[in-house]
């Protein structure tokens, strides 16, 4: 008999082990009593949505085309788990491919359909004069919001590196949340865009909006879970994170589509500031990144084939 394996246990514990003991237990209570609480507050927050959208057709919509574009985002991560590397070149093909596809997204299914309900609603003295006042300003006021986030909330870009203020909260968080945060900075304009497009456009052209911007979220899905590689986290991760990534798009979709749909006078507004937030993003973020490697020629082709796409189906469906 081995004395120190065979030793049957001390029914008497000490005090200290006891009292571990229970604190262990207590915690466990409370993490399983708070998962409880929360699970049944997301499902009521759940139910109440469903009672809402049913009442509300334009925003079940948007949400279906939110989460058909986060369903392609998780897609284009999936690549990852099977190949090992993509080449630079390549992702600066797929960077310029999506902001040829956003920019085409913002001219003919945000700003035109934004000018002609200006026009119908006589804005600011209505005419051409008055609806270009309008849309320009919503679209500045879109660009401006996403500056003043970008400025504010603490980010880092896979190339640049961190950005947003430089305080002892940004310090304190993760590398991860970081990214998640300027992921997400990423993907809310375009939620917003699908969710105003549904409420200020007919059927078929916001589904041609979300059908544009989910095509171009599969590559985008694919450089993001290879970049989250290249900077150093383990496969799995990558691609669970990428995935998540565009569980921003269905949220900023239902919120842009609740907003707008409330008041026909918002229309015009929201559409303007979709595509603001938008081009933001195009001139700010995808449209460096894919230069920055001098890879120019290959993003610019990228950007030409998805202007065209996305033009083509706006065109076709709308």
């Amino acid at each position: 008999m081995n004395p120190t394996t065979d030793r049957p246990p001390d029914p008497l514990l000490p005090p200290a082990s006891r009292m571990h003991a229970a604190t262990g237990v207590r915690h466990s209570l409370r993490l399983w009593l708070g998962l409880a609480i929360s699970m049944g507050g997301v499902w009521a927050l759940c139910s109440q949505f469903w009672l809402y959208a049913q009442h509300h057709p334009v925003v079940l919509q948007a949400l279906l085309g939110g989460s058909a574009a986060a369903l392609a985002t998780a897609l284009g991560t999936l690549p990852v788990m099977l190949s090992q590397r993509m080449s630079e070149r390549t992702q600066d093909t797929l960077f310029g491919f999506g902001a040829g596809v956003m920019l085409a997204a913002c001219a003919f299914s945000l700003i035109l359909p934004g000018l002609e309900a200006a026009k119908a609603q006589a804005l600011w003295g209505g005419g051409g004069w008055g609806a270009g006042g309008v849309m320009g300003t919503s679209i500045l006021l879109g660009a401006a919001a996403l500056m003043a986030m970008d400025k504010l909330l603490p980010h880092e870009h896979f190339i640049k590196g961190r950005e947003g203020l430089d305080g002892d909260a940004a310090r304190k968080l993760q590398r991860t949340w970081l990214f998640v945060i300027a992921i997400a900075l990423h993907n809310l304009p375009e939620g917003l865009a699908i969710g105003v497009g549904y409420a200020g456009n007919d059927g078929l052209r916001a589904n041609a909006l979300a059908t544009g911007i989910a095509i171009q979220d599969v590559p985008e899905g694919l450089v993001v879970a290879v970049a989250l590689l290249a900077a150093g986290y383990r496969r799995r991760f990558a691609v669970l994170l990428g995935m998540a990534s565009g569980l921003v798009e269905p949220l900023g979709a239902v919120l842009g589509a609740a907003v707008v749909s409330s008041s026909a006078a918002l229309l015009p507004w929201g559409l303007g500031f979709a595509a603001g937030a938008m081009l933001f993003v195009i001139s700010h973020e995808i449209i460096p990144e894919s230069h920055r490697k001098g890879h120019e020629a290959f993003a610019t082709g990228g950007l030409m084939l998805g202007f065209v796409l996305m033009m083509v189906l706006d065109t076709a469906l709308g």
